[in-house]
């Protein structure tokens, strides 16, 4: 079963952009997946992956922009889990490829992103779009923390695509890992607006279908936990009232409370598991009318006759 950032790949691979965009997506696609060679030609590149819907828009984005052949190598890694590698390879004119999109210096690939390849909005999220393809992946929403990156080589592009995500203000940080630094963005909105951005719609909707009803669900378990805390918390006081009123009924006498004590007393021992709102409620019913300070006064003032037994006890 595919991941969700599979997912997202394989739903980005079917887009239909403008060649300005698809310019931006390439651009991005080969700075973070290409290799250059130097052959009795000049400069070669080719592009590696170990995801086949990436390699799938590698091949149509060079074909609908230059209409080249392309050569196509699958091989399997031996190591670990075995994948397939996928590697993409221009036999012919690579140089001017790289320079359409203005990768190419004399040392190799340039570390400066062009503005002209990012100048439109729809090509920065375009540019976006080729990073994440290449290296980019986020937590299945289902999980408890949220959290998307893009794995780059070098700082200095990471703090570019990190630019061109606070561009559309996704707050997003960058830090370095091993052998590389990551472009990352962690609140789940943010997320969501990046994913929305790069162009993956349906799981866009997925995305936020599942974080809504799993936060909707903490909300309601948060809620139930306050109503369990409150509740455990009205039995305790109640039961300590009624420790403190047969302290005193044994010790000082129930004649000796007043008229007001006596009845609270009484309604507290007959209703143990009733809040002092509800106790309100219930006396103000047979016509003895109290608020719920007015009542928690009157435990107060039983407490205070309590006192001397309870420390006696203890």
């Amino acid at each position: 079963m595919a991941t969700f950032a599979a997912q997202i790949k394989r739903e980005l691979a079917g887009l239909q952009t403008e060649p300005c965009c698809m310019k931006a997506e390439l651009a991005a696609l080969i700075r973070i997946n290409g290799i250059l060679s130097l052959t009795n030609k000049g400069f070669g590149f080719q592009l590696q992956t170990e995801n086949a819907s990436t390699s799938r828009r590698i091949y149509n984005l060079i074909k609908g922009l230059y209409d080249r052949d392309i050569e196509i190598l699958v091989r399997r890694k031996m190591k670990l889990q075995k994948n397939n590698v996928y590697i993409l390879r221009v036999p012919d004119k690579e140089r001017e490829i790289l320079n359409d999109l203005q990768l190419l210096t004399d040392e190799g690939f340039g570390v400066t992103l062009h503005k002209d390849l990012v100048a439109n909005d729809c090509c920065k999220g375009s540019y976006l779009r080729g990073a994440y393809l290449a290296s980019g992946s986020v937590n299945d929403p289902k999980r408890s923390n949220y959290h998307l990156e893009v794995y780059v080589a070098n700082e200095e592009h990471a703090n570019q695509l990190a630019d061109l995500s606070n561009y559309f203000h996704l707050n997003a940080k960058v830090t370095a890992r091993k052998k590389g630094f990551i472009m990352y963005i962690k609140e789940a909105e943010k997320i969501a607006d990046f994913i929305g951005l790069i162009g993956a719609t349906t799981s866009l909707f997925e995305f936020e279908d599942i974080r809504i009803t799993r936060d909707m669900r903490n909300s309601v378990n948060r809620v139930m936990n306050c109503e369990l805390a409150n509740v455990q918390k009205s039995l305790n006081a109640a039961e300590e009232q009624i420790h403190n009123i047969q302290l005193v009924y044994a010790h000082v006498g129930r004649d000796k409370l007043s008229e007001k004590l006596q009845l609270a007393a009484d309604y507290r021992i007959e209703n143990p598991d009733l809040t002092l709102a509800d106790l309100a409620e219930l006396l103000a019913q047979i016509g003895h009318p109290v608020s719920k300070s007015g009542l928690n006064h009157r435990f107060r003032k039983i407490a205070e006759m309590a006192k001397p037994y309870t420390e006696k006890t203890m």
